[in-house]
């Protein structure tokens, strides 16, 4: 197969999926595409940008609503033209989700702990933080205490102040009384985030994605467009995997550890693909001024380094 038969292949993946969560593909075309680009973009740009991996108009439409009514885009009307951005907390979970997406660099651990004690919480609202929690990469330790290897306190203090559950949240820095890799702790690792259930996502995300970096180190004609696309999908396929994965520490993982390799290969396939997908953006995207701005200086910084 080429790399196109691979890429159609992937598209068809996604469009068979049920149901096609196409808010999570827009909230992913706003991180990788327009944020690094001032961020705020026609609804035409991104039914255009949409329309190849098969999310019709009105599902765009009806997408760009929902979020909005979750908090995560704002509108702006000039004249007939609506044009959107990601809003404060949009971007606050945005910037907490990408940063780990493009980061290739993981500090040591020095073995301390994030603790968030919810019990002192109503159970609507414990339900909803801890579903924010996990959402930011910490497990369960016991029934109202979740944990992080690498989240500090005052990064946790906007996502309670949201909620108003500052007041009623306990929040500990814990620090190492024993060896940081003991058989209880890395048992315990194991069971608060489900270690086999996200090495098998990794797994499949690499059987997904593989194909097409072996078919482009071999013959590599995808069009700038094509590059967006295959882009959009390996970036949004990564994200919902990463967004469970706590990035804990190597000395706590398995030595076969499939993350490391999902890591290294969108690496390596955002590099090959990415400024051909720029120049695809350079000429689909629009706001109330005209096309878009060039990519910040930050999105050059991504996976170490974007040529």
């Amino acid at each position: 197969m080429t790399a196109k038969n691979q890429l159609d292949q992937l598209v068809c993946n996604f469009q068979k999926k049920r149901p096609l969560r196409a808010g999570s593909l827009i909230i992913t075309v706003y991180g990788d595409a327009i944020v690094p680009r001032g961020g705020t973009v026609w609804l035409g740009s991104l039914m255009k940008l949409l329309e190849p991996v098969g999310v019709s108009e009105r599902l765009v439409r009806t997408s760009v609503f929902r979020l909005t009514r979750e908090s995560w885009l704002q509108a702006e009307k000039v004249g007939r033209c609506s044009y959107y951005s990601l809003t404060g907390p949009g971007l606050r979970r945005f910037e907490q989700a990408f940063r780990q997406v493009y980061n290739m660099a993981t500090e040591e651990w020095t073995g301390n702990w994030c603790l968030v004690f919810l019990n002192q919480l109503e159970n609507g609202k414990r339900r909803s933080v801890k579903e924010e929690l996990e959402w930011m990469g910490f497990g369960s330790l016991a029934p109202g205490v979740m944990a992080h290897p690498r989240m500090e306190r005052a990064e946790l203090l906007p996502l309670l102040q949201e909620r108003d559950a500052l007041d009623e949240t306990i929040v500990m820095q814990s620090e190492p009384q024993e060896l940081l890799t003991s058989k209880a702790l890395r048992l315990q690792v194991r069971e608060s985030w489900n270690l086999d259930h996200l090495g098998e996502r990794y797994t499949n995300f690499l059987n997904q994605f593989r194909p097409l970096w072996n078919e482009l180190k071999i013959e590599d004609s995808l069009s700038p467009e094509d590059c967006f696309i295959a882009r959009t999908l390996l970036i949004h396929e990564y994200r919902k995997v990463l967004l469970r994965d706590p990035l804990l520490p190597d000395e706590l993982l398995p030595g076969d550890w499939e993350g490391r390799s999902a890591r290294l290969l969108c690496r390596n396939l955002y590099r090959r693909i990415s400024a051909r997908a720029e120049e695809w953006l350079d000429t689909t995207l629009e706001n109330a001024s005209g096309p878009l701005p060039a990519p910040n200086p930050s999105f050059y910084r991504r996976f170490g380094g974007l040529d």
